[in-house]
């Protein structure tokens, strides 16, 4: 299964030449926590029991789920390369379209993959997956809805790596040994470059999660980034009422341009163009880096920029003309 992903700048620049890019193509907070100095220990030292379990207490506090159903991993992905792992692979349903790793991954450990595009047909399904919001239209579903979902399925999988601005859409207080949740740290904090995410779960289900990512599975220093920015409760509320903001303005710039939105969330944008190749050349010329996506001809999904990046933003904008 072909995995295509937003990040790949270095395509952008191997193409379009130039150096000073604003990366669009990602839904990562483009203004990310401020990181403090880290101890010098955090990098000199293997991870210590003491520093994961002060990530797990803030991470217990942030999502409002026990320390012993929350399990630190090397980012939302690496759970979802283990997760399929979990049971014998029979049917798995994914509510599609969505971020593709899901499905490669449960097809590389041999499950039968089955794209939908309800809830409905998740039901009876072995194994079922939901993002939450969804990337990259920003569909939400009720926490009733997803708790519902879990009782029809083996496993139901909820990935809310775009959750953290919108937490009343998280089913984390649910989480069973039939719910697990993925959460990602990069995303709203601003630094996927961490490698920090979360499985929530029933503790039988990480134990066993555990075991296959084996010692050491998170890093000193983000087990130490980690633990600070989630008790970062003014930085976060700050955050969440800057994105909201920022997410009107592009809609407003889009809209003038004549794009219609799709959908998104407080992190990421996805609208649909004319031509979404078109649309994302003429961008791309003016070192302005997005994301299109090979199921669709008009959808373009963009982050959110920041600071200084708003006024050559709102220059291509100005400069569009469909063809």
């Amino acid at each position: 299964m072909k995995r295509d992903h937003g990040g790949n700048l270095d395509a952008a620049r191997a193409e379009y030449g130039g150096s000073d890019w604003i990366d669009l193509s990602t839904g990562i907070n483009r203004r990310p926590w401020p990181v403090p100095a880290i101890p010098a220990e955090a990098w000199t030292a293997l991870p210590t029991e003491g520093a994961r379990r002060a990530l797990v207490e803030a991470a217990s506090a942030a999502y409002g789920v026990a320390s012993d159903s929350i399990l630190p991993l090397a980012g939302a992905q690496a759970a979802i390369q283990l997760y399929p792992r979990l049971g014998v692979p029979g049917v798995a349903r994914v509510l599609c379209p969505t971020y593709n790793e899901h499905a490669a991954s449960l097809t590389a450990q041999g499950w039968q993959v089955e794209p939908v595009e309800g809830l409905r047909g998740l039901g009876g399904a072995d194994l079922a997956v939901v993002v939450n919001p969804n990337n990259p239209d920003g569909r939400c579903w009720t926490p009733e809805a997803l708790e519902g979902l879990a009782r029809k399925v083996g496993l139901l999988v909820v990935d809310e790596s775009f959750a953290d601005p919108q937490p009343e859409l998280s089913v984390a207080a649910s989480v069973s040994e039939r719910l697990i949740v993925l959460r990602s740290f990069g995303k709203f904090y601003g630094l996927a470059g961490a490698r920090l995410g979360f499985v929530l779960g029933a503790p039988p289900l990480l134990d066993r999660l555990r075991e296959m990512a084996g010692p050491w599975s998170v890093s000193g220093p983000a087990l130490e980034i980690g633990a600070r920015a989630l008790r970062d409760r003014d930085w976060q509320q700050e955050t969440t009422e800057r994105l909201a903001a920022d997410a009107d303005r592009l809609d407003r710039l889009a809209l003038r341009a004549g794009w219609a939105l799709v959908g998104g969330t407080p992190l990421f944008r996805t609208y649909a163009t004319p031509d979404a190749e078109a649309a994302q050349i003429h961008l791309a010329r003016r070192a302005i880096w997005t994301r299109r996506f090979p199921y669709s001809r008009t959808w373009l999904r963009l982050g959110l920029p920041d600071g200084a990046d708003w006024g050559r933003v709102e220059q291509a904008f100005s400069e569009w003309r469909p063809a």
